[in-house]
């Protein structure tokens, strides 16, 4: 990922870096660009501390922002159908999104508001060690990679980890796309299961 840099503040955020409850409470509290003032809860992301599978989308919508979760309006739906799909429960992976608050009008992130969150994703990404993040969608993928273009990256690993796929939000207004999300579900899944069988050898011949 890139350098952090914040909207306005710069540095890393407060916290412990063993703790993502820690990381939780200061994303919850943030202040660091304007969409804090807009906000009704931050949604820093759900899931157990650590998880093989991490999951990233692009910001909260009107849903997420009232509940202070992520996906739980009609995205959440079709992600929960899609991850039953692939074999693969929701209470194992840990979901998050590149910007924790919601944009007005659920409008993609500004440049300065992804830099803002830039830290926030960095140090879940550090304290969850996942085996495979799941970048689902173009702000996803730019915020990570720093490249778009979905459609035609979807299904590949970049770095050996990053895999891109659809958003949800995508299947809702396409339904054919939901066959490409499950399949790039059950790819992360192969490479999750792979990746521990690999490091449980490791560790048997030790």
């Amino acid at each position: 990922m890139k350098s952090d840099q914040s909207s306005g503040r710069e540095g890393r955020p407060q916290v412990s870096r063993d703790s993502l409850q820690s990381l939780d409470e200061e994303i919850r509290s943030c202040n660091r660009c304007p969409l804090a003032n807009g906000r009704t809860k931050a949604v820093p992301g759900e899931g157990p501390d650590r998880v093989d599978i991490l999951l990233i989308g692009e910001a909260p919508g009107k849903d997420e922002d009232l509940a202070g979760r992520p996906f739980v309006g009609r995205a959440g739906s079709i992600l929960d159908r899609c991850l039953n799909d692939a074999g693969i429960e929701r209470r194992e992976v840990f979901i998050t999104n590149v910007v924790k608050c919601r944009p007005p009008g659920n409008r993609r992130p500004k440049k300065d508001e992804v830099e803002a969150c830039r830290p926030y994703l960095k140090y879940q990404i550090e304290l969850i060690q996942p085996k495979v993040v799941i970048l689902m969608g173009n702000a996803a993928t730019k915020a990570v990679l720093d490249v778009e273009g979905v459609t035609s990256l979807r299904g590949q690993v970049f770095r050996d980890m990053f895999l891109v796929t659809f958003h949800p939000a995508a299947v809702l207004r396409n339904g054919n796309l939901k066959e490409d999300l499950v399949l790039d579900l059950l790819a992360a899944r192969d490479k999750a299961e792979g990746s521990r069988a690999c490091h449980q050898k490791r560790e048997d011949c030790a």
